[in-house]
Formats: structure tokens, sequence, C-alpha cells
């Protein structure tokens, strides 16, 4: 018996092949977002599902084996500073040139969608307050400047420019702007807001985020809500009352979401009236979610979620304080190590957790990443991220709104502006030689400091430098471990023996003995022996 060739029309092997590739609806752009989001949401394992409410910082040459079940999305050349969860220090690498970042960012985008069993694609992201924090990125004034130019206009072309240097590598989410309004100058934040005018600070933030969102980029306003404390404390509790968030604190939030069309907000670390933002029900679901009808998805500030337990004190567990956060409004719980991830979600919560709210927080992320048309278009082109990386007429725009930033108290006798006339001159503080761009700020380009500028404007002869009262603190030396020695249990030890106890005054047994081979401590937030010593109280 001999086999038979039969011949088949094309569009009849072109069906077969088709169903063989086993395309489901959501990977079928024709369709509806929303019926895209309910068949892949329902083709989701539960592991699957947490991983997408979990963002992470990835080293440039991060192992992407440990994100086999997928992920939110990640930050490219950053990692934590710390071991510990709820710590929140971030480093940022260079991540190299533009055009390696955008080829770095791709790769990784291929890993997701090739090799996971979903291939659902990530958001990268990054910090973008006043020009990407990235190597030949433009550097435009910092936030505060920005606001007193009083030019909306100018502010949305800078925050276009902006844009457009962040979409070209690739990344899709900036974790900015701050909206917080600023009301004490002792406040170590003052810089990155738009100062103390919720009027002025909502014109600002709406004009910064649409610009983000028209050109594909998810703008983040920060942080939500009233990320300040009294005397200038940072992200310490807020009792404020629900007239004074709707007149101060909130109207700027209310104008990036309702006006500008952002799709994120990060939530504040500090606490409000008793309960921290972070899981906050009244705040992320009754006011956010169901009273402004806000449709896209929250993420943590990082490491906020375990601090639930570290800081607040509200939270058993890291497990318990990851259960909180989601099922009070969180939606994505942004960490700064990718093995914290079992550390907020052990076999214990995945399996008791409230699945509707779950499914609630992936539905948003999924919602997004559908609108940003990342699964049929999830690579960059490296030669456009390179064509805009610095882009002369970025660099134009951000002189001028250096200019337009400029304000001028006084100019008695009419000092201003300096010629080559000019006499002497003195410049005073370390800051005229450092040409610091301020707070999450890139290297910038070809930076010139004041007191070179100042040189080049009027002369050598006519300037004198003093660098002033120093700003750095003393470096206090502990006694080097090797000088360190004790009896212990009938022999000599390295180190000094110590008894801790769960009280101030000494009084009672000690809780625990033992011998430290050091006396250099890092606890901050944390107990020296967690279980057995208080954290803050011993």
């Amino acid at each position: 018996m001999r086999n038979k060739l039969i011949w088949l029309p094309a569009s009849i092997v072109l069906m077969v092949l088709h169903a063989y590739a086993g395309t489901y609806p959501y990977q079928n752009p024709e369709l509806p977002v929303n019926e895209r989001v309910r068949d892949l949401l329902g083709r989701m394992t539960p592991e699957e599902k947490l991983w997408q409410l979990f963002m992470v910082p990835a080293g440039k040459d991060a192992d992407l084996s440990e994100f086999c079940h997928g992920v939110f999305g990640l930050q490219i050349a950053t990692v934590g500073q710390a071991d510990d969860v709820a710590e929140q220090l971030l480093q940022y690498g260079s991540g190299g040139s533009a055009r390696s970042m955008a080829e770095r960012i791709n790769a990784v985008q291929q890993f997701f969608v090739n090799e996971t069993r979903l291939g659902i694609p990530i958001i990268p992201f990054d910090e973008a307050l006043h020009g990407l924090v990235r190597d030949g990125a433009t550097a435009f004034p910092q936030a505060i400047a920005l606001a007193a130019t009083w030019d909306v206009a100018l502010m949305e072309q800078v925050a276009t420019a902006i844009a457009r240097e962040t979409r070209s590598r690739g990344i899709r989410q900036i974790l900015s702007p701050v909206v917080n309004i600023a009301r004490d100058v002792r406040w170590g934040r003052v810089e990155e807001t738009y100062g103390e005018d919720p009027f002025l600070t909502a014109r600002m933030g709406k004009a910064f985020v649409s610009a983000f969102e028209r050109m594909g980029v998810i703008s983040t306003p920060k942080h939500f809500v009233a990320n300040v404390g009294a005397g200038g404390r940072d992200s310490y509790p807020i009792h404020f009352n629900e007239r004074l968030l709707e007149e101060i604190y909130f109207p700027a939030f209310k104008a990036c979401f309702q006006q500008g069309g952002s799709r994120s907000v990060m939530t504040a670390y500090n606490s409000l009236d008793g309960r921290p933002c972070s899981a906050n029900q009244w705040l992320l679901r009754k006011k956010l979610k169901q009273e402004w009808g806000f449709e896209g998805f929250v993420i943590s500030d990082a490491g906020a979620v375990p601090g639930m337990r570290d800081l607040h004190h509200v939270a058993f567990s890291y497990a318990d304080a990851a259960e909180q956060a989601v099922e009070n409004g969180m939606d994505v719980i942004f960490q700064t190590a990718v093995d914290h991830f079992d550390l907020l979600f052990p076999d214990s919560v995945r399996s008791r957790i409230q699945p509707e709210a779950v499914d609630s927080a992936v539905a948003r992320v999924l919602r997004a990443k559908f609108r940003l048309g990342l699964f049929e278009h999830p690579y960059v082109e490296p030669e456009e991220a390179a064509r805009w990386n610095g882009h002369s007429s970025h660099r134009k725009l951000a002189k001028q709104a250096a200019l337009e930033s400029i304000v001028l108290l006084k100019n008695d006798d009419n000092t201003l502006p300096l010629t080559p006339n000019t006499g002497s001159i003195a410049i005073i503080g370390a800051d005229a030689i450092e040409a610091r761009p301020g707070g999450y700020s890139g290297p910038g380009n070809d930076p010139v400091n004041i007191f070179d500028g100042i040189r080049q404007l009027v002369g050598d002869g006519h300037v004198r430098y003093v660098p002033g009262v120093s700003r750095h603190s003393a470096i206090m030396h502990t006694i080097p471990d090797t000088f360190l020695c004790c009896q212990w249990q009938g022999r000599e030890c390295k180190g000094l023996r110590a008894e801790y106890f769960n009280t101030i005054d000494l009084s009672g047994a000690p809780v625990l003995t033992r011998v430290d081979s050091h006396i250099q401590f890092h606890w901050t937030l944390f107990s020296p022996c967690p279980g057995m010593i208080n954290p803050d109280w011993f």
C-alpha cells in the first residue's frame, strides 16, 4: 500500500497551523481588552497570579530563571543595598549606554515572552523625577525648580522630552512625580515636590503625567497620601481629618488621575489615621477606587508592606502584611530582592488570601499591560534609544527650564548680572564645586559646577573660593574586632559578652546572653534577635 500525497487549500493549512500553535483568546489583539484579561486570568495558576503582584529591581546580569512564573516588572540595572526585607535602599547601576539598556530590556522581554508558560511581558520601570536616572539621559532642573517657573506648558515640554528618552529605552513605567504638599522646609524631600500650594502642584503634576501617558509610559504620582510628618520628620504618622485631605493633600492626586490620566499610584510609608497607607481600605478602596473611579493599579513604596510588621507593628509576619495589603486595596508590592517573594507569599498565604482580591489586582495589572500594547510590541529599537539619548534639543530645553526657574529675591546695588568688569567675587560652600543635580538624578551630561561657570564668565582673577562650613559628619570608628575578647562558658572567646533585656532600665533577668563578635550594629528598624528581643524597647 502506497502513501498518497494529499493537497489541501492554503487556508485550511493555515487554520491547522494556527490551531496547532495554540493561540488563545488573550493573544488576539482584535478582542476587547477586558475579554483578553478574563481569558488570561482564567488560565493562570495561583502562583502565576501572585508573581504579577510583585515588582523588584534586577541587576544588570540578573538570573532571569528566578522569574519562571513571570513577574509584574523589573527595574533593570538596579539592586537593593540591604538584606532586610523592610529596607528601602536601592543602588542604581549605570545600565550602560541608552542602546545597551534598550538591548538588555529587549533580551529580558524575550525571556518572559518566549520562556514563561503564558508569555506575559513585564513592565520595565524606573525613576524619572526630573530626567531619567541613567547614563546619558538629560538632567532637567529639580522638581521644586520646575515649579518655580510657574509655566505649565514648559513643564509639559520637559516631561515629553523625558518620556521620549524613557520610552525609547523600553521603560514603560516611571515612579514619578512627587505631588506631596511640602509645608515644612525641614522635610528632606521638599526638593522633589512642587512646593506648598495645592493648586500649583495639581497643575504641574497634571502637565507632567499627561505627557508621559500620551507617550505610552505609565506615570505614578506619589506618595499616597501625605508622606510628611510633624517637624519635618519623614513618613511619620498622619492624623489629618477628611476636610484637610480634600482641600490640601488630595487635589494634586485627583488632577493626575482624572485630568492627566495617570494609570498608577504609589502609596506612602506613613500611616493615615492609625492605619498604614499601604493597607488602608478607606484610602485605597473607598476613596481611590470607588469614589474617584480610579481604574489603574496601586503599587507600594519599596519595602513598605513588610514595614507594616517592622515599623507599624500591625502585622505579626511579612505574610500577614502582604495579605492585609492585597485585601485592602494594594495591587503590586515593590520589594528590593527577589527572595522576598517567598517571605510575603508563602504557601500558607497563597491558600488563605481572598481569591477575589488577588484576581481584582491581577486584572488591573493585565489590563495595563494589554493597553500598553506589550503583548503585540514588547520590544524597542535600540537605534531609537541611542538617537534620543541626551538629545541636543532636550539639552537646550533643560537650559531654558533652568533659566526660567531662577528666582531672584533681591539685587542690592545692581550686583547682577555679573560681567568681566565685576570686582572680586567670593564663592563659599562645597555645593559650588560639586555640580550636584539633586536627588533622584542621573550623572548628567558634561556638568559644570557653579565655581567653574562663574570663572568662565568673569575670569579667574575675579573669583575666590573657600569651602566654608563642612556638611560632612565625623566618622566614628568603633574598636576593631581584633581587640575584643571575653570569657564565655569557661573559655576565651573573640568578642564581647552581651546581655539583652526587654526593658530599658536593665531590670529583671536578661532575655538573651551571647557573645557579639563586633560592636558596630545596623539594626535600624529591627530587633537584635527577632522573636526574643523587642525591636524598639530593649
